[in-house]
């Protein structure tokens, strides 16, 4: 099963990307951007998502995709660690998020 430690791997793997700790857990920036944080439980990460995405996106595999309400205003959703199929699912949503932050000379 994939945990904490593997989204901090994938995301450290990126181009340019910096862990630093925000409200208590860790966070990922690429070039100054964040794009990945991991909650306390660390049981789920949360990625950026476009708003209108957002809602499809939880709609169609709400066991695996989440907003918690304090971020229902944001662009960012969460996935649930124990929902994705695979490292490669991990991959594809890690690297998702990080393409939105970073700038076009690194995509």
């Amino acid at each position: 099963m994939l945990d904490a430690d593997d989204v901090r791997r994938l995301a450290l793997s990126l181009p340019r990307v910096v862990e630093k700790e925000r409200w208590g857990h860790p966070t990922f920036d690429v070039a100054g951007r964040m794009f990945l944080t991991i909650p306390d439980d660390q049981t789920s990460f949360a990625v950026r998502c476009p708003r209108l995405e957002r809602s499809e996106l939880i709609a169609a595999e709400p066991e695996k995709f989440w907003v918690p309400p304090h971020e229902s205003h944001s662009s960012w959703v969460r996935a649930r660690l124990a929902a994705l199929e695979d490292a490669d699912e991990l991959h594809d949503i890690v690297e998702d998020s990080w393409r939105q932050a970073a700038p076009e000379a690194l995509r």
